[in-house]
């Protein structure tokens, strides 16, 4: 089993260090064989938190530390952060031209692997193929450019066929949900559900509870002012789609 610890942790925008914090103090603890999903308004963090786990540079980390079995990460580039495990499948896909979708996932399986032990070529086909028929995709999307012309449901499913093939430990989904039809929806949840088990955890953020009918999460945190400010099982996102987050203020 795995660990990915978040501890008090505080971070701004790099290159505005006059601005306020936007995440002011968060602690979670994720270990494999667990799913948890981060709810919470817009503009609470939730994406940033995501983002800074996975290392991007334009936040920067004021206090607090992340964590991967005990160990800092803060200090790795985004690539070592993916070598140890991380995944983040990103709200708004980046489109890379001259790339295919083989040959990227490809090229992020072997990162992860001993260099004198590449994953072989028949092997890599054989399961790129299984993996894009359970996901519902045309044979020709691997020869295409990475996301390149792609619908918003179709790099949806891309963003699990990578997670599908790569295996991580930790799978960061911000927002896979956003902007898929209910059959998208639910290949996309079927895909992260294969995913399940012991050697996988996964920090989904989402806003709606339709997600979550389709991958029950362990535990539900709920995000406010760059902090989490309630956690509980399946049963407080249920809460929040009647009641919103209104409460939630008056409580704090």
């Amino acid at each position: 089993m795995k660990t990915l610890e978040i501890k008090d942790l505080h971070v701004k925008i790099k290159a505005l260090p006059d601005h306020p914090e936007i995440l002011t103090g968060v602690n979670l603890t994720l270990k494999t064989g667990e799913i948890h999903a981060i709810m919470g308004p817009n503009g609470t963090g939730k994406s940033t938190l995501s983002e800074t786990i996975m290392g991007n540079p334009a936040y920067e980390v004021t206090q607090g530390d992340v964590l991967i079995d005990g160990q800092s990460i803060l200090d790795l580039p985004v690539d070592a952060r993916a070598r140890a495990g991380l995944f983040l499948g990103m709200q708004y896909p980046s489109e890379i031209a001259g790339v295919t979708n083989a040959e990227f996932i490809r090229a992020a399986i072997n990162a992860r692997r001993d260099d004198d032990d590449p994953i072989s070529v028949m092997q890599f086909l054989q399961q790129l193929d299984q993996t894009m028929e359970t996901l519902e995709m045309p044979a020709d999307m691997a020869d295409r450019y990475l996301n390149q012309g792609f619908s918003g449901g179709e790099k949806k499913r891309n963003e699990i066929l990578q997670l599908m093939m790569i295996q991580p430990a930790f799978a960061l989904l911000d927002e896979i949900d956003s902007g898929l039809d209910i059959d998208a929806l639910r290949v996309v949840a079927k895909g992260v559900n294969m995913m399940r088990g012991p050697e996988f955890g996964s920090l989904i953020i989402t806003h709606y509870q339709r997600l979550l009918d389709y991958i029950v999460p362990d535990v539900v945190h709920v995000m406010k002012g760059g902090r989490i400010i309630e956690t509980g099982g399946p049963e407080l996102a249920l809460s929040l789609e009647k009641t919103g987050y209104s409460h939630l203020e008056a409580e704090e």
